[in-house]
């Protein structure tokens, strides 16, 4: 079903909730915004009139939503390149203060950390995208990501924050992300961090780390 492109459409469609008449609502704000300004009302009406604008303009504001849907992400920084993933998949982030290296881990593992009683890997995803090595600073964060039964850290030499982005601007790639990064890979913003997809970093068994009994930690 095609949609109009601009709230300028007469009608556009919302989930489930029918089309919506984009030329109704604003003949209706249009005569609350007439008899608010003339004066001539009592205080009860002004009130109704100005709870009946606020709910069309939540109307408004919930079709845009759905019209340019957004996710909200962890920005971070990891060996001077700009990284996001889904706050959705993001269970802390904790101070990498102390770590404890694992013999005979592969060389992406920088160790173990203790959250809350739970002991979890801490994983340099610069020496998995191939990115040049570097000291881990002050600043550095575990970023403890969690989904479809497994719980691992990534490590990030800052955390920028969070923020919302609209999924219709990312961008698939770019000519400079390939090799692995291609592979986790969700978009990239017009300021070109790249959005990761936490969800296909953690059910990747390569970087699963298993101790003797098979268990994953």
């Amino acid at each position: 079903m095609s949609e109009p492109t601009s709230p300028d459409a007469t009608t556009v469609s919302g989930n489930g909730h029918g089309p919506v008449d984009w030329t109704g609502v604003r003949e209706r704000l249009e005569r609350v915004a007439a008899a608010t300004g003339g004066g001539g009302l009592s205080p009860e009406d002004t009130g109704r009139l100005l709870k009946e604008r606020a709910r069309q303009l939540a109307e408004l504001a919930v079709v845009r939503d759905e019209e340019s849907p957004t996710i909200q992400v962890l920005e971070f920084v990891l060996r001077g390149e700009r990284y996001a993933v889904d706050t959705s998949s993001v269970r802390e982030v904790y101070p990498l203060k102390e770590i404890t290296a694992v013999p005979g881990t592969p060389p992406f593992v920088l160790g173990v950390i203790s959250v809350r009683g739970r002991i979890c890997s801490v994983l340099d995803l610069g020496h998995v995208f191939g990115l040049p090595s570097g000291e881990r600073g002050p600043d550095a964060m575990a970023v403890v990501l969690a989904g479809r039964g497994m719980e691992f850290a990534i490590l990030a030499d800052e955390v920028a924050g969070m923020r919302r982005l609209e999924t219709a601007a990312l961008q698939t790639s770019l000519p400079t992300l390939t090799g692995a990064r291609q592979k986790y890979l969700r978009g990239v913003t017009p300021e070109r961090v790249a959005v990761l997809d936490a969800q296909r970093l953690l059910a990747d068994d390569t970087l699963v780390v298993r101790d003797e009994r098979g268990a994953a930690r």
